[in-house]
């Protein structure tokens, strides 16, 4: 009986410990409107590069 009852409560437990790791992650991994717009211009840069060297093999 008491087996049963500390189950519960440690699946309800996890769940909520599960949840606020979640939720701390999310709230320390925004980025500001500086870092955004740099991180898309890289990509958009590594994206070209990439393409003018696939456009470069191709024969």
């Amino acid at each position: 009986m008491f087996g049963d009852n500390l189950q519960a409560i440690l699946v309800i437990l996890g769940f909520v410990v599960l949840g606020g790791a979640i939720l701390f992650a999310k709230l320390r991994n925004k980025q500001s409107p500086a870092e955004e717009r740099r991180t898309e211009e890289a990509t958009r840069r590594n994206y070209h590069e990439q393409s003018a060297e696939d456009r470069a093999r191709t024969p």
